[in-house]
Parts: structure tokens; C-alpha cells; sequence
């Protein structure tokens, strides 16, 4: 696959971006954190403050490739709960009391 934004832009699964930038993986890992990876991937891409990065560019592209795996080996130290990526787990449920919130006497 070519190292350009245009390639990079096309892909749509998280095995392809591995591929793109030439990362092992876990085929059984990758599978069930894929959501969280790519969210954390996405974010951290965010923190670089670059809509369009010239992926031809060989430091520009290895920066990348660091954020996917960084975003990968968290996921291997943490938990999706943990990282609270989501919306769903940064809401409080309205109709369950926390051990946390009795208060003892």
C-alpha cells in the first residue's frame, strides 16, 4: 500500500491501518478493543493538530505509525473503562447508588 494521505484516507478497518503502516498486531486483540483503539488513535492524531498529514513525509508518517501503536499498547495496560473514551462510560446511571456516595455515620 502507498504511503499517502490519499491511501490513508481510504482505509476503513483497523487491520488496514496496521497494514498501512507496517505494525504486527493480534488478530484476537485488535478484534475486541478495535473501537477504542481507533478512537484513542483518532484523538491523539487530533492532539497533533494535523487535518492532513503528508504521509509521504518519512518522519511525518513514522509519527503516525508511533501514535497507532501507542494507541494499541495502551489498550494492553488499560482498560476500555479505564480510558472512558466513550460517552457511555462517563455517564453517571441515574438509578444506581454508589458505595462511594453512602455516606457512614
Amino acid at each position: 500500500m502507498k504511503s499517502t494521505i490519499t491511501a490513508f484516507n481510504q482505509i476503513t478497518q483497523a487491520e488496514d491501518y496496521f497494514a498501512f503502516f507496517g505494525l504486527p498486531y493480534d488478530p484476537q486483540f485488535l478484534n475486541v478493543n478495535r473501537l477504542h483503539i481507533l478512537q484513542k488513535f483518532s484523538r491523539l492524531m487530533k492532539e497533533k493538530g494535523v487535518d492532513a498529514p503528508d504521509m509521504d513525509d518519512p518522519a511525518t508518517f513514522n509519527q503516525y505509525r508511533e501514535l497507532l501503536q501507542e494507541a494499541y499498547s495502551l489498550f494492553q495496560s488499560s482498560s476500555p473503562q479505564a480510558q472512558k473514551l466513550f460517552k457511555v462510560f462517563n455517564q453517571k446511571p441515574s438509578n444506581v447508588v454508589l458505595m462511594s456516595d453512602i455516606e457512614v455515620e
